[in-house]
């Protein structure tokens, strides 16, 4: 006997409180999931307002708009006959909490709050919103009349409580809850749950996607069961990159893997299962380890089926095998997906990287940003300007958007200087040479008027204070220059906008402070800031050897 079951799990590229953006991206997930035959939607944690929103996450008016774009979602026929499990902030009896809201034809059938947050590194959950702390705990919701107009309810249940089907038993995770010690799913998947969902706002780290995966792997090869992982996508207007890579695993298998990077706004993939799969291996593996849960999980009830209702066979369900990125692959994906996203969003419709050779990575990640989608090739247009572009290859691209400078000075190299060149040369950008020593001779001129001393460097006589002086002086004035060069520059050549400045400081010289206050460690922007001097060793060198880099010095 089969039950065949289509499931639908996403990573969208949510801009914190754009409500109108983000309804339309809902939207379509919704749209191609129900395309593809699924009966279930899973989207990423807090996917209708954003999950950066910060300490707009103590506005009423997120709230507000919140509800309104779930009303939308209530009333659009796109979400007819599926149910859709979206993620917002809710207000319950005056404490606010990060929730998931599963609905059906026009009806909330539970409001699921986060019981588990994510309080440290890049993450201030406690900040905003307070866990839910009464397991197996389930209360009445009042709804806003604004739903109440388009349910026809007045209350639903809110608290730890999973959905009950005709055919099968849903349960949710949010984000973090899969990584602690006392995940949920445990505890489901011991009363019965067979279906586990996780909508999570993950960023991108190094290596991190070999934990994700093996976290859901581990969640199902224990107790067994379906496991759906969406994830947010894109920089949030935040200084993090979330790296999508939604999956579905079934049994201990990832049966369908997302992109990590990627530049497309929406991603849906589904998996179309067995849960007899789910029955089988539980009575084989976990049966002689089952145990009844004191307390069992508060079911809500819904008349509807996953799965078709007829008989189907289908094949043992087959693996894939997760493709991991190398380190160095990752370097040369994430920071610039990033860039581009953060570049699509902002007033400046360009990039001004100053010279430190980091610079060199950051015109690897500018010329990695070429458009190979349609929507990709909208937003290249607008931030060109020009409506009919479209850009023959990266160099022509990296010309537009990416503008490079050297700024010499006395004691810099004639070599150098030639790199930098040459380098701007082979990517293709806009690329300037500056002079810098009248403004340090001004700067010098006017420490001496008011003290009467003229400091020298080292190798003329001068003291190490001296020295540490002048070395500083020229870092701090490349990088006033840089931001002056950033706002006028286009307006020199009579273009509109101005250019974001990149800096270059990696996570190493930040941990230890070594580095010039206000000079490469001032900027809109570092892509590099959280990566190591190892790594961006490493990344260089495949870089060197890899086929895209010679092909591209060849251009």
């Amino acid at each position: 006997m089969g039950r065949k079951v289509t499931l639908a799990t996403c990573s969208l590229n949510q801009w914190a409180l754009d409500f109108e953006g983000n309804l339309e991206r809902i939207l379509k997930s919704i749209e191609i999931a129900k395309a593809h035959g699924a009966k279930y939607r899973l989207g990423p944690e807090l996917e209708i307002c954003g999950y950066g929103c910060a300490d707009h996450f103590y506005e009423s008016d997120t709230l507000l708009h919140s509800f309104q774009v779930l009303r939308k979602l209530l009333e659009s026929p796109v979400t007819q006959d599926i149910i859709c499990d979206v993620g917002m902030p809710i207000m319950h009896h005056n404490v606010r909490y990060n929730c998931r809201i599963l609905f059906l034809n026009r009806k909330i059938l539970l409001i699921r709050p986060k019981m588990q947050m994510a309080n440290d590194g890049n993450y201030r959950e406690m900040r905003w919103f307070s866990p839910w702390n009464q397991l197996r705990q389930v209360e009445e919701y009042f709804l806003p009349r604004m739903i109440q107009e388009v349910t026809g309810q007045d209350t639903v249940p809110f608290g730890d409580c999973v959905l009950s089907t005709k055919d099968t038993c849903i349960g949710t995770e949010m984000c973090a809850e899969l990584w602690k010690p006392r995940s949920p799913h445990i505890q489901m998947g011991l009363d019965g749950v067979e279906i586990f969902t996780n909508s999570s706002a993950s960023h991108h780290e190094l290596r991190k996607a070999d934990q994700r995966v093996n976290l859901v792997k581990s969640a199902t090869t224990k107790s067994g069961g379906i496991y759906l992982y969406a994830n947010q996508r894109g920089c949030d207007g935040d200084r993090v990159y979330y790296d999508g890579c939604a999956m579905v695993a079934i049994n201990g298998d990832i049966v369908a893997q997302g992109e990590q990077f990627s530049l497309n706004d929406v991603e849906v993939i589904t998996a179309t299962l067995d849960l007899e799969d789910v029955r089988s291996y539980r009575g084989e593996n976990c049966q002689p380890n089952m145990e009844s849960e004191p307390k069992t999980c508060h079911r809500v009830k819904v008349d509807f089926s996953l799965s078709s209702g007829d008989d189907i066979y289908l094949p043992t369900h087959q693996p894939v095998t997760w493709n991991y990125h190398t380190p160095e692959e990752e370097i040369s994906l994430g920071p610039a997906c990033w860039l581009w996203d953060y570049l699509r969003r902002k007033v400046p419709k360009s990039i001004l990287s100053p010279p430190p050779p980091p610079s060199c990575l950051l015109s690897i990640f500018v010329v990695s940003l070429y458009p190979s989608d349609s929507q990709v090739l909208v937003d290249v247009r607008r931030v060109v300007g020009d409506d009919s572009y479209r850009p023959r290859d990266p160099r022509e691209l990296c010309g537009h958007i990416f503008t490079t400078c050297y700024m010499a000075s006395e004691n810099s190299s004639e070599d150098t200087c030639s790199r930098a060149k040459g380098l701007a040369s082979q990517i293709g950008s806009t690329h300037m040479n500056i002079n810098i020593d009248m403004a340090v001779k001004g700067i010098l001129g006017i420490f001496s008027v008011v003290t009467g001393r003229f400091p020298q460097f080292r190798a003329n006589g001068g003291s190490h204070r001296e020295n540490l002086a002048l070395q500083n002086v020229q870092a701090r004035v490349r990088m006033v220059l840089a931001y002056l060069f950033a706002q006028l520059s286009l307006w020199a050549r009579g273009k509109p906008g101005g250019l974001l400045v990149l800096g270059s400081a990696n996570v190493d010289e930040s941990l230890t402070g070594y580095f010039t206050k206000y000079d490469c460690s001032s900027a809109d922007i570092n892509p590099i800031g959280g990566i190591s001097k190892t790594d961006l060793k490493s990344f260089l060198l495949y870089f060197q050897l890899t086929k895209f880099w010679r092909n591209l010095t060849l251009k």
